[in-house]
């Protein structure tokens, strides 16, 4: 039985909620045994194998290239199914990014989960460890690491061998899989890291340091080969009888003849053997590995020259696979070492220029097309790039250096194969590479399943180009035709003070992730982006792929010009859908501001989120400084400001009275929750001081947020307590007054995003006289059956969510976070949406346009008439995990 308790809403509405899910002691949350790997009989001879491309470091570029080898037996992934291993071509955000939605899927695969190895130059055991404070099932995980190990005094072990001697991974029946070491010989080494106990010395090879996210890797997957036909009628011409000798010759062991005086070898009575196919993945990641590659002596077995003379033990490469970048595969030196390889097929997998414009999403490109022919004001075109967007040299945008190359090297595709066994299907089947559909297949697809869609589309135009008449209206949609019907509170005439005269400069909500617990193909899951435009950004909420969305919607230059003006990152919780597209975002934002002056970035989450963080910094610098969500809380604000100056002035979060215009006071009834009772454990929580030390180091760092707030034109960024795990937390934006062209002073804008919750008595007062609520409704449905559901989970429901809005006084109320069982548009009542919009992933409201929200809502279920239904095989297990 779970424990229930009740939240007050009001002075007579109840909201009941899990609480033993809120302290963390829910037994769905409790890891699983340590799960050991499967064994399973191999046979190397009747096997299918070959290599595919699963990724091509993604449409955006965002991401390294996956990988698959793949066995009827087995599987084997590089740079994270039904998979044994997982090996990572370097240990970083970009290649490891991944790892946990991959583990979390494997969490919520039959009853007890999966077990992996996952393997990896260096050590990187206390990255997976860390994950266990948000993966409850982590302990499935088998870490695998090789090469050089990080000693306690940062130099480095495990270097008695040679360094470019190849790491035998995997050698059984089926494949044998060796890794060889890639070191950058030019590796630039700040004060900040010699002091650091991860360093790695090579002395033998003159680089003093390095960072374990600065190894790269190159996979040699070599297959047996298979043993010519045996022959019997040669068997008897030598002397012997049928019977076991037959069988030790098939094995390949010698015998002695039955009727001569000789010995018989397997090679007199077996036919010729077939060569075992090899593979190699190799990632480059930059032209200092370049010169490492160049002169590795242990890849010399594998060359051949171009005349195809091979030395004794040379070894026949079938295929090679380059997850390296462009950069470095177009330059001369790269293309000379690819031609060591003979006739070997190059499949180039890294960031090609190919590759960019083809949205590897498919189902949510076509929704994206879908929602912009509807409203392109709500939902602009995906930035997807063209060529002559980025500013590239002709020859290298048509390509052109692939004259230079061999005749087998070709771009990847998305699920292109690369055939390994049978022998006689060796070679690239391209039977799997999904068809693209332009955006001009997709309208007429739509107009031909909807054609009042063409109708529909304009009259929402109309509420832009007739933005003065305050006359709305509603659409209702029978099977033939639009019938405009009126609905009362659609007449709203009254906006906000903080909008008077607002400009599009001012303020947009962009919203990257809707989803909830795992991504899908039609949402991914939470992040969304406030664009300040030229005052910056914040982002709140980073779940993974944050980085790919950014760039589906402003295109790759936008997406980076986004990423260097992020003021500040703020995470809700710290389940997994929430935060692990955060150090990729943070190791481009590194990279972005190299050279230039800047400060660290602010990332203000829950507790434990630091100790992931400083796990991953210890791969590569994050450039960020942490600060404990419980530390921007209003009590926590008075207290520090208090220690900082005894003259405190009221601060920046105080909710009580009216500030800038905005009613941000207390809901006027009495509010309580059990939850945070006095004497409860959340309670103690909250209520604590935090010890010296801590209070300490959190003050410049609240000088420095204060500051980066200021330039946003942000008076506050307050966080408050939730009801949905321990340390969650929702966020208050609240922005600066402005001052119009005479003189008058503008409130400014409030902006409330709920983070995960059930409903409860501070995010209501929280959200008094908000201009947005971002609210989210995982139990995306107005039905009193699903309250229960809702609690277990400590989720809202549509219909509560638009309570506490309305509870609030909220001016617009934004619905998002859904359940993946609602794998396009959530079920809802439009009676009860007056004030409310749905969420989709790539939505753009810009403050501007927030009093249309509403009007739009009965045009979407148009577009989605056909689909609004409840998915269960799209609803995941692991919601007990995460949502």
């Amino acid at each position: 039985m779970e424990e229930r308790e009740a939240s007050t809403k009001g002075a007579t509405e109840v909201f009941g909620f899990n609480r033993k899910r809120a302290e963390g002691r829910d037994e769905s949350d409790r890891p699983k045994k340590n799960l050991q790997l499967k064994v399973r009989k191999l046979n190397p001879a009747n096997t299918i194998a070959y290599v595919q491309i699963l990724g091509t470091g993604m449409d955006t570029q965002d991401t390294s290239p996956s990988v698959l080898l793949f066995f009827d037996k087995q599987r084997f992934i590089f740079n994270a199914g039904e998979i044994d291993h997982i090996f990572l071509s370097r240990v970083c955000s970009e290649t490891a990014g991944g790892l946990p939605g991959l583990l979390l899927t494997l969490a919520g695969m039959g009853d007890e989960g999966m077990s992996v190895n996952v393997w990896g130059p260096s050590d990187f055991k206390y990255l997976i460890h860390a994950m266990k404070s948000f993966i409850p099932n982590a302990a499935m995980v088998h870490t695998r690491s090789f090469g050089p190990m990080p000693g306690p005094n940062g130099s480095s072990s495990n270097m008695s061998r040679k360094f470019d001697d190849p790491f035998v991974l995997i050698d059984d029946e089926v494949v044998k899989i060796s890794a060889v070491l890639l070191r950058s010989r030019c590796i630039e080494v700040s004060d900040s890291m010699k002091e650091k106990s991860y360093e790695l010395s090579f002395p033998e090879s003159g680089v003093n340091s390095t960072k374990p996210g600065d190894l790269s890797v190159i996979y040699i997957c070599e297959l047996p080969e298979i043993k010519g036909k045996f022959d019997p009628k040669k068997a008897a011409a030598l002397g012997l009888r049928p019977g076991p000798k037959f069988r030790e010759l098939q094995l390949g062991n010698s015998v002695k003849s039955d009727r001569e005086d000789i010995t018989v070898h397997p090679s007199d009575v077996l036919g010729p053997s077939v060569p075992g196919p090899i593979v190699l993945l190799v990632d480059c990641p930059t032209s200092s590995h370049l010169q490492d590659l160049s002169s590795l002596q242990c890849l010399t077995p594998y060359y051949v020259d171009t005349a195809y003379d091979l030395p004794e033990g040379s070894k026949i490469v079938n295929c090679v696979v380059h997850l390296s970048p462009s950069s470095v595969t177009k330059t001369d030196d790269y293309e000379t070492w690819m031609s060591k390889f003979g006739a070997a097929q190059h499949i180039m997998a890294g960031h090609e220029m190919k590759n960019i414009e083809v949205p590897i999403l498919k189902a949510s490109a076509r929704i994206a097309a879908r929602l912009n022919y509807l409203c392109p004001q709500f939902f602009p075109s995906p930035g997807f790039w063209s060529l002559q967007n980025l500013n590239v040299p002709s020859e290298i945008a048509f390509d052109k250096s692939l004259l230079r190359r061999t005749r087998e090297s070709i771009p990847a595709e998305n699920l292109l194969k690369f055939h390994l066994r049978p022998y006689a299907n060796l070679g690239l089947d391209k039977s799997g590479i999904p068809n693209l559909s332009s955006r001009s297949e997709i309208i007429e697809e739509l107009l031909s399943e909807i054609p009042e869609i063409g109708d529909a589309s304009q009259q929402v135009t109309r509420f832009w180009s007739d933005n003065r008449d305050t006359s709305a209206e509603k659409a209702s949609v029978d099977a033939e035709t639009i019938i405009i019907t009126e609905e009362p509170w659609l007449h709203e005439r009254t906006l906000p003070s903080c909008l008077e005269n607002i400009t599009r400069e001012e303020m947009e909500i962009v919203l990257l992730g809707t989803g909830s617990s795992q991504p899908s193909k039609y949402r991914n899951v939470s992040s969304i982006f406030i664009n300040l435009f030229s005052k910056g950004s914040i982002l709140l909420d980073c779940g993974e792929g944050t980085l790919g969305q950014l760039k589906r919607r402003f295109g790759v230059q936008g997406a980076d010009e986004a990423v260097r003006g992020l003021k500040c990152i703020w995470i809700s919780h710290i389940h997994a859908d929430h935060h692990t597209g955060l150090a990729r975002i943070l190791a481009l934002r590194r990279d972005l501001l190299k050279g230039v002056p800047h400060e660290p970035i602010i990332i203000v989450g829950p507790r434990q989120l630091k100790r992931f963080l400083d796990a991953y910094q210890r791969l590569e610098d994050l450039d960020m400084q942490f600060l404990d969500c419980w530390h921007t809380t209003e009590a926590s604000l008075e207290a520090l400001e208090f220690k900082e100056d005894n003259t405190m002035q009221e601060s920046p979060g105080h909710f009580q009275g009216t500030k800038n215009g905005n009613t941000v006071g207390v809901v006027g009834e009495n509010v309580d929750s059990t939850l945070f009772a006095r004497g409860s454990r959340m309670q103690s929580f909250w209520t604590r001081p935090g010890s010296p030390t801590q209070i300490a180091a959190a003050i410049p760092i609240l000088k420095s947020l204060k500051k980066v707030l200021a330039e946003a034109g942000l008076e506050a960024l307050v966080s408050f307590p939730v009801v949905h795990c321990p340390q969650a937390f929702g966020v208050v934006l609240q922005a600066a007054n402005r001052i119009n062209q005479v003189g008058k002073t503008i409130p400014g804008w409030k902006i409330v995003y709920s983070g995960d919750t059930r409903p409860c008595p501070e995010l209501v007062k929280a959200s008094r006289g908000a201009t947005v609520l971002i609210h989210e409704a995982s139990d995306a449905t107005f039905e009193d059956s699903m309250v229960d559901e809702a609690i277990a989970r400590n989720h809202s429901t549509t219909k509560e969510a638009v309570e506490v809005g309305d509870s609030a006084g909220a001016y617009r109320i934004i619905l998002t976070h859904f359940s993946q069982r609602y794998p396009k548009i959530p079920v809802f009542d439009e009676t009860h949406m007056h004030k409310t919009c749905i969420a989709f992933d790539m939505m753009s409201v810009n403050l501007a346009d927030i009093h249309v929200l509403p009007k739009v809502l009965p045009y979407l279920k148009l577009l989605f008439r056909d689909e609004m239904v409840v998915d269960e095989s799209e609803d995941v297990n692991l919601d007990t995990a995460l949502a």
